[in-house]
């Protein structure tokens, strides 16, 4: 007998995101993410002492066809290893918390980018609709 597999239940990011592809206004989902955990790959050049400090977090940038540079991060392994399964550490961190501290410039972050509620923003946009204090 055949069992099927559990379609893992999406968790509360997700499932912002996927309000957010419906109405990218929406200030409920956008708080939940903003709220969430994401993680963020550990750069591999990344020293051990950078990929554990506490008050800084390394970030993977990622070079698109296009010339646009973008850091991948995500709402649950699962995201992650579908879209990058080489990756073999990361860092849980708060969405928000990221948010507020992120560079100003062109730099993108994409959040789950394989899925269909796959989300990305530009800087201004990571720091005003998700940076919180």
């Amino acid at each position: 007998m055949d069992i099927p597999e559990k379609t893992p239940r999406p968790n509360a990011a997700q499932v912002a995101l996927d309000t957010l592809v419906v109405d990218a206004a929406d200030t409920k989902a956008l708080d939940t993410l903003a709220g969430s955990e994401v993680l963020v790959p550990v750069p591999d050049d990344a020293t051990e002492a950078d990929a554990t400090n506490p008050n800084a977090v390394a970030l993977p940038v990622l070079e698109q066809p296009d010339g646009e540079q973008t850091v991948p991060v995500f709402t649950s392994e699962t995201e992650m290893t579908d879209l990058l399964p080489f990756v073999s550490r990361y860092r849980l961190v708060p969405l928000g918390a990221l948010a507020s501290q992120w560079p100003t410039g062109d730099l993108t972050l994409t959040i789950d980018a394989a899925s269909p509620h796959g989300l990305t923003l530009n800087s201004d946009g990571v720091r005003t609709l998700l940076a919180r204090p």
